[in-house]
């Protein structure tokens, strides 16, 4: 598995069999120019994480993509005329051999109600696990987390915790395009020191850099 960290949530996760695009939100423009895309997940309707511009241009680079996501974001994707596949709650689905799981969970508190959305999380191939906004339990190992490490919703002791909970072999950082370059590095280096004490290793993926997994 090669994961490339486009940028914030968007990152383009190549298999075997299949290539996956997730979150084409407004933080990111590379996903714009990329071929080869089999799926896009979305977890959620925020514009970080879905774009319809951007999510247009992927779908004319990319004519055979299926795009699958939650009841909430499909009501926006309707408005825009962009066919979907509902793939949420517990719901999973096996695409050219490879499973994906859908995980719903609240999406984390920014202040009481605001910004409080279905959020669906995704599980990979049995291997990578992405939340979305959510601090989400898929209730079996997981090999890789997408570890959402900044917003307005994040603190960091929380972000640890969870990260923590899960108990991944390894975790590399998203959502984390509102931080400028030293903020990046501060919230990595926090990270990379608590969950390497409790085993899990601490990939500080930037925007544009890709890692085998």
């Amino acid at each position: 598995m090669k994961v490339t960290k486009i940028g914030h949530c968007c990152l383009l996760i190549e298999l075997e069999t299949l290539t996956i695009l997730t979150d084409p939100g407004a933080f990111s423009q590379e996903q714009n120019h990329i071929t080869g895309i089999n799926v896009v997940l979305i977890t959620h309707e925020h514009g970080d994480h879905l774009h319809i511009e951007s999510l247009k241009q992927v779908i004319k680079n990319n004519p055979d993509v299926q795009v699958y996501t939650n009841t909430a974001t499909g009501k926006l994707l309707d408005g825009a005329n962009i066919p979907y596949i509902l793939l949420e709650g517990r719901d999973s689905i096996s695409i050219q051999g490879t499973l994906i799981e859908a995980c719903d969970a609240q999406h984390v508190e920014i202040f009481e109600d605001i910004g409080q959305v279905q959020n669906t999380g995704y599980f990979i191939a049995d291997k990578l696990f992405y939340p979305g906004d959510a601090y989400a339990n898929p209730e079996k190992p997981v090999e890789i987390l997408t570890l959402p490490v900044a917003g307005p919703w994040a603190r960091v002791a929380d972000v640890i915790r969870y990260a923590r909970d899960i108990n991944p072999q390894r975790a590399f950082p998203v959502h984390d395009a509102l931080l400028n370059e030293k903020g990046i590095g501060s919230q990595h280096k926090h990270c990379a020191r608590e969950l390497s004490a409790k085993g899990i290793d601490f990939i500080s993926m930037s925007a544009g850099e890709s890692h085998e997994f």
